[in-house]
């Protein structure tokens, strides 16, 4: 067996659970370099109202996201399955969570993450799959 054998293949779905690992750790820093300079965050048009379903384009643009994510206080955070396909990874997960403006809680089973992969395997976009109506209503 040659070296290059022995060397473990760095999957979409090894990058994808380190992803998930560094969130739960609060590594927003490490999350960012497994990101491309130009991912499309929330590449559907995100949801208007949403602060934490906001598109934006570019990785600096992206810790938006991360910072808006003081607006709630996570009760779980549950990654349940990782599927890869060519280049696209989607992760499956229980989410609960709680506004804190209004003490409203939501309570996601089996969201999803959808996560797209440039040539370099670096994240190029992102989107969450979520009942995007109970996010903007919770925030009143």
């Amino acid at each position: 067996m040659t070296t290059s054998q022995k060397q473990e293949t760095v999957t979409k779905t090894k990058i994808v659970a380190e992803i998930y690992k560094h969130f739960s750790e609060g590594n927003v820093p490490a999350i960012l370099e497994l990101m491309a300079e130009d991912i499309h965050w929330e590449y559907s048009g995100g949801t208007p109202g949403v602060p934490w379903l906001t598109e934006s384009k570019g990785r600096e643009s992206t810790i938006a996201f991360f910072e808006s994510l003081s607006a709630i206080e996570f009760i779980k955070f549950e990654p349940k399955e990782i599927l890869e396909g060519n280049d696209v990874v989607v992760g499956l997960l229980d989410v609960e969570f709680k506004v804190n403006a209004t003490g409203k809680t939501i309570r996601e089973i089996d969201e999803t993450h959808i996560f797209k992969f440039d040539s370099d395997n670096k994240v190029c976009g992102f989107r969450h799959g979520v009942d995007s109506y109970k996010h903007w209503e919770a925030q009143w």
